[in-house]
């Protein structure tokens, strides 16, 4: 898929030992770059972390694309994107320097620039990046989950729609969607083999994820920035930015179906420090369905201890995991026999093929369903009380800062300790 080292060609071409290959040399280039201007989608990414420069690397495999603008908070991480893009993807990235864009409004630069943007940063900027994609009337990559609160769960809402009315195309980040495995195990529970669906077990347990030390001379913003996994406003906890991917099968396998009340149970035990910010480190929810049906959900971050990831839909005549079935004896009676496919990339596949064939693809409803899902768990952990999906839905607490700038406050503060407040139950306000 890569093109041919442009360093390679220009050393070819000064050699001069094949004067009919130079000659030709530069109607070639004039055929492919016209190629470019006819047909080629032109990519920005935005977020340009690891999930970021992945998506992208993901995006320049398909077919008639090509990388004309990139964009981060900070011009470090944009420069390092762009250096591992060009190592792997040579010319099929064309992105000059004045097309580098850092910054907290760097977004808007780079979506003007492009036809297709992927939105890749920390979720909390995602409503806003969302939102001005599509009143620019660009398709969109949009990775989960899309939001941290209410407020802006309903901006992207409201930008779905109007994305449907420009004819845009939205493909989300829960890439299980486009996995195999559950597709085909989605088509057998439709089918009946596990009768009705009567309860739901999810998790994402494991040790935890990166941390970043503080550095002299880092304004509060920076530092809450560079450790965004840490910090509500712009991660949300790792219930709604982790934990949304199984949340979301038992949406999916509902029929799209979604919770309408919440209670749990949540705090810090293991990862209590300065490092760790202000979020939970384990949660527990029963999600509770319109007809009864009970999801049991359970997220941690503790290192040392037992490890899961995994989704169980429980039926009346069986249980469904992503690849198997049983029936209520345990017996196997259905497997998926493969081959599986990498989603990452089926998912950037599936939305190239719909902008070129145009053909209507829009996730953006469903992702900002199952982030609400997630959300409505850590409200209901960190409120302790039992909280209900329009609680949820029309609270008006938005948590993200008023200015954004370098030298602004970003809210949370940590005490004379060096800790951050943790929720606690019973007293945290979360409408």
């Amino acid at each position: 898929m890569n093109p041919s080292n442009p360093t390679d060609r220009r050393s070819f071409l000064k050699t001069g030992g094949l004067v009919t290959a130079a000659a030709a040399m530069p109607t070639i280039l004039r055929a492919q770059d016209a190629a470019k201007a006819a047909g080629d989608i032109k990519v920005a990414l935005v977020g340009c972390g690891g999930r970021g420069t992945g998506a992208a690397a993901q995006s320049l495999n398909c077919p008639g694309t090509r990388l004309v603008a990139i964009a981060d908070a900070f011009p470090d991480n944009a420069q390092r994107a762009l250096d591992n893009l060009k190592k792997q993807f040579g010319d099929k990235v064309d992105v000059p320097k004045e097309r580098v864009f850092a910054g907290f409004d760097a977004y808007k630069a780079a979506i003007d620039a492009c036809d297709l943007v992927i939105l890749t940063t920390p979720p909390g900027f995602r409503p806003a990046h969302f939102e001005y994609a599509v009143e620019k009337g660009k398709h969109v990559f949009l990775e989960k989950p899309v939001a941290v609160d209410g407020p802006g769960v309903r901006k992207v809402l409201e930008a779905a729609k109007k994305a449907d009315e420009k004819g845009l195309k939205i493909v989300g980040g829960l890439q299980r969607h486009y996995q195999n495995s559950y597709l085909e195990t989605l088509a057998k529970v439709k089918e009946g083999i596990i009768g009705d669906i009567v309860s739901a077990q999810v998790y994402w347990s494991g040790a935890g994820v990166w941390t970043r030390a503080r550095k002299e001379g880092m304004s509060e913003m920076e530092y809450q920035m560079r450790n965004w996994y840490y910090f509500n406003w712009i991660c949300g906890d790792h219930i709604v930015e982790q934990h949304i991917h199984n949340i979301d099968v038992v949406n999916w396998f509902k029929g799209g179906a979604h919770p309408v009340k919440a209670n749990g149970i949540g705090g810090r035990t293991k990862r209590v420090g300065k490092d760790w910010g202000e979020i939970y480190d384990h949660h527990y929810v029963e999600f509770t369905y319109a007809d009864g049906t009970v999801m049991n959900s359970q997220c941690k971050h503790w290192d040392g201890t037992w490890s899961r990831v995994s989704e169980s839909i429980m039926g009346s005549q069986g249980t469904a995991q992503p690849g198997q079935i049983k029936d209520r004896k345990g017996k196997v009676i259905w497997r998926f026999k493969g081959p599986d496919n990498n989603p990452y990339q089926t998912e950037h596949d599936v939305l190239v093929k719909h902008i070129q064939e145009n053909k209507p693809v829009n996730d953006a409803y469903f992702t900002a369903e199952s982030t609400l899902s997630a959300i409505l768990g850590r409200m209901a952990t960190y409120s302790g009380q039992e909280v209900t999906w329009e609680q949820a839905l029309n609270s008006s607490l938005d948590t993200m800062p008023k200015v954004l700038a370098w030298d602004a406050d970003p809210g949370p503060k940590a005490g004379a300790d060096g800790l951050y407040p943790a929720p606690i139950p019973g007293v945290t306000k979360v409408f």
